[in-house]
């Protein structure tokens, strides 16, 4: 039986969360991401999705095959 492939997107905090609403901060915060220009691949799913949407002007996304 073949394994599932799980779809995935590379993501990259770009921008400083400092300055912008705490619970922006705490997002940021709970994808992961603890230093600016950091890059984290995470699992493309609905949750992911919207926590990326409240901060993607903090973020870079880039899908991945």
């Amino acid at each position: 039986m073949a394994k599932k492939q799980v779809k995935t997107i590379k993501v990259t905090l770009v921008k400083s969360p400092t300055g912008y609403d705490k619970r922006q901060a705490k997002i940021v915060e709970a994808l992961g991401f603890k230093k600016l220009g950091q890059t984290r691949v995470l699992p493309d799913n609905d949750c992911i999705r919207g926590s990326i949407f409240k901060v993607n002007h903090l973020l870079k996304v880039e899908e991945e095959a």
